[in-house]
């Protein structure tokens, strides 16, 4: 049997007749259209089945990473969230929001910055490159010569 996990994604595949789509079209429509997540809880859908490879990120475009066709979706499927309540979503959010706080704790104890200094830099790297604030945490830090290739994942 497949996971509710699995049936969400083929059911918006099929739902679109696509075989690939961009974040927002896979988002809206189980967060407006349907109703099943809040646009913030989406969005962290996406993430996480990212995260687990059940969706393959190749540009701007989302694609399965199982066969769609083989998966039955029930009559009147409506996902439970149990697997993905709040605080899943939550967690998610806060793991990521620990790795830059541990890159932020490296370069403070390496070169005695203020923090609010350092996440100031981080936040102005974030919007002028328009990356996540993961990834400007990463390159503030290289910017310290920090070593930080356990964070590359």
């Amino acid at each position: 049997m497949r996971s509710e996990t699995e049936i969400i994604i083929a059911f918006i595949f099929k739902r679109s007749g696509k075989t690939e789509l961009t974040s927002s079209e896979f988002y809206l429509p189980i967060s407006m259209d349907l109703k099943w997540f809040s646009p913030q809880e989406a969005k962290a859908f996406v993430d996480m089945v990212i995260n687990q490879n059940l969706l393959v990120k190749k540009g701007d475009l989302l694609k399965p990473n199982f066969n769609i066709d083989s998966v039955v979706i029930p009559a009147g499927f409506k996902p439970s969230k149990q697997d993905f309540n709040k605080n899943e979503f939550v967690t998610q959010k806060q793991e990521k929001q620990d790795i830059v706080e541990i890159i932020v704790g490296k370069i403070i104890k390496k070169t005695d910055l203020a923090r609010q200094t350092i996440f100031e830099k981080i936040k102005l790297i974030e919007k002028e490159k328009n990356i996540t604030l993961k990834v400007a945490a990463l390159l503030v830090g290289k910017e310290y010569n920090i070593d930080l290739n356990g964070f590359l994942k």
